[in-house]
């Protein structure tokens, strides 16, 4: 009998306390109450996902591909790499493509940390190349956020001098706060990396920055500099459940990682990428604009009712509930309305993904209802 999406993530919600979970499902669901069934209607805003999923022509280009996909089309993938790269202003070998940006995270760490060359990490961020070096045995060093809740690049830098390499990990805009790493504090972490030293700037969200401070690290790669830039199509693309993304580094960066990425993706799935990308420019604009929007009505709603958030240039916001926010994100789902889960040392921050208006009006009744119980 096929699983719903509701009866799935609930499962594997309370499957948490039993086993261990693949990272990015136990990403998605830490913040779930282990219910049997989800309630009719959940709006999922748990996860930065976009609501208004796959572009239409990249529906068509994956409909398209399926007669074909008995076939492995290794031999095709060259070509698709390149569009990919092309896409950037990036030549084809500067260019690895993985099951998310999440699979060439992996492929970072693997390939630039080692026994004496450990990951250098902003905390709280995104917890997977954390999880993957504590993995593979690997030093981390967490170098909390400044006080504007971005990278504290100057800590960052000192915590890898010393060693014989590291890796840097700077998620930029931030997952979960939202904020910017300002450009200038970029381009003085670039100048300044130690020797044998590797950046890994995670842009998942670049797409919804919206601000003069920020700029994209793809100038340095593009300037040779020793900086892997990570890219998804999961966020304003709504690709998510496609699962592909790519990290952009000069070509020996590539190669080193190259070994450690599994296969190459779906051959319907970068039929989709294709044809999302050939149409970007029709798109793109009307989706950041329709999130910022949301994010901004959000944003006064809660100056509204008096409550502080943290700025925020990604698809989502994080709000100050002024207490303990767990029981407010375990709360929630009860009545409907999936929030993210809990990001130490931020225990009073609840984060909510942006969703279509319905969902936001949803959201607003919901947690006012569970703030003031």
């Amino acid at each position: 009998m096929p699983i719903s999406r509701r009866k799935f993530a609930w499962g594997a919600a309370a499957s948490l306390g039993g086993g261990r979970m693949l990272n990015e499902m136990a990403y998605a669901q830490r913040a779930a109450v282990p219910l049997r069934e989800a309630p009719d209607g959940m709006v999922w805003l748990n996860a930065n996902e976009n609501p208004e999923g796959p572009p239409p022509v990249a529906i068509e280009g994956a409909v398209r591909s399926l007669p074909a996909a008995g076939r492995y089309h290794y031999q095709e993938f060259r070509e698709f790499y390149a569009a990919v790269a092309s896409s950037e202003d990036l030549a084809g070998d500067q260019v690895l493509v993985g099951a998310g940006s999440s699979e060439v995270l992996h492929a970072a760490v693997d390939a630039f940390t080692a026994p004496e060359k450990p990951l250098i990490t902003m905390t709280p961020t995104f917890e997977g190349p954390l999880e993957v070096a504590t993995a593979l045995g690997r030093k981390v060093v967490r170098v909390p956020l400044t006080a504007s809740h971005s990278a504290d690049v100057r800590k960052m830098a000192e915590a890898a001098a010393g060693h014989s390499g590291a890796l840097l990990y700077l998620c930029n805009p931030n997952n979960p706060t939202g904020a910017v790493t300002p450009k200038a504090d970029l381009a003085w972490l670039v100048a300044n990396l130690p020797p044998r030293t590797v950046l890994l700037v995670d842009e998942a969200y670049h797409d919804f920055a919206d601000t003069p401070a920020f700029a994209s690290a793809l100038e340095f790669v593009r300037q040779g500099r020793p900086v892997v830039v990570a890219r998804t199509f999961s966020k304003i693309y709504g690709m998510a459940g496609l699962r592909a993304g790519f990290a952009c580094a000069r070509p020996d960066l590539i190669a080193a990682m190259s070994p450690f990425r599994n296969n190459v993706i779906s051959y319907v799935t970068a039929q989709a990428v294709l044809a999302a990308l050939a149409d970007r420019s029709r798109f793109l604009p009307g989706r950041r604009a329709r999130v910022l929007r949301a994010r901004a009505e959000l944003c006064a709603w809660l100056k509204e009712k008096g409550l502080n958030y943290l700025e925020s240039h990604a698809n989502f916001v994080m709000i100050d509930v002024r207490r303990d926010a767990r029981p407010l994100i375990f709360a929630m789902p009860r009545r409907g309305v999936a929030v993210g889960r809990p990001f130490p040392p931020y225990t009073n921050y609840l984060r909510v993904s942006i969703g279509t208006d319905a969902d936001m009006a949803k959201f607003r009744e919901v947690f006012w209802s569970v703030y003031q119980a």
